[in-house]
């Protein structure tokens, strides 16, 4: 698991930039509708889904975090494609599907940094990304926004950090792999011991 996550480390990257870029949008354009709101969240849930899917089905090998990846994966192609389809949704029901989803991406991101601790060492940045989705998650169900520019606002700020971390995760695999690739002792793997 621990080398094909190193050798597809650009796709967490890549999800970790449509989240920055999705939150940067939300940020530039606070006058943003609900509608377009509904749409853009949309369309990221959709790429993001199909990106997390698309990995899983590559071949994560490792049993359950290649099911909960692709779970997660279908998940968010399910709740992008609503989104879409379904674009004259409130305020209200946007709030708490977004805020559903950032809760089980979270957890299913959680869930592979636990499975990762084994093989690398500093699955905290993965497990990060998961916590950051979970509170985002909880404070969009427990608080319930007023205005959709407030809405916006929290939206894009959670995405924005999930992404950041999302991509530095993203690099210190790159650097993993690069280090394992050259025949060195991955960071974080047991030393060998004296004979």
């Amino acid at each position: 698991m621990f080398d094909l996550m190193t050798r597809h480390w650009w796709v967490l990257a890549l999800r970790g930039a449509f989240a920055v870029l999705f939150g940067i949008v939300a940020w530039v354009w606070p006058g943003i509708t609900v509608w377009a709101l509904v749409l853009l969240f949309g369309a990221y849930a959709l790429v993001d889904g199909a990106m997390a899917l698309a990995h899983a089905i590559r071949g994560t090998t490792g049993g359950a975090s290649r099911g909960w990846l692709g779970v997660s994966g279908a998940a968010g192609i399910v709740l992008g494609l609503l989104a879409l389809l379904w674009p004259a949704a409130t305020a209200l029901v946007l709030l708490w599907l977004i805020g559903v989803w950032a809760i089980v991406t979270g957890v299913f991101e959680i869930v592979a940094a636990i499975a990762l601790r084994r093989e690398i060492r500093g699955e905290w940045f993965y497990a990060l990304t998961g916590a950051i989705s979970i509170v985002f998650g909880i404070l969009l169900l427990a608080w319930p926004v007023s205005g959709a520019l407030a809405l916006v606002w929290l939206i894009g700020l959670a995405s924005i950090l999930f992404g950041a971390v999302m991509i530095g995760a993203a690099f210190r695999l790159r650097k993993l792999g690069e280090e394992a690739h050259r025949g060195e002792r991955p960071y974080g793997a047991p030393s060998p011991r004296p004979h």
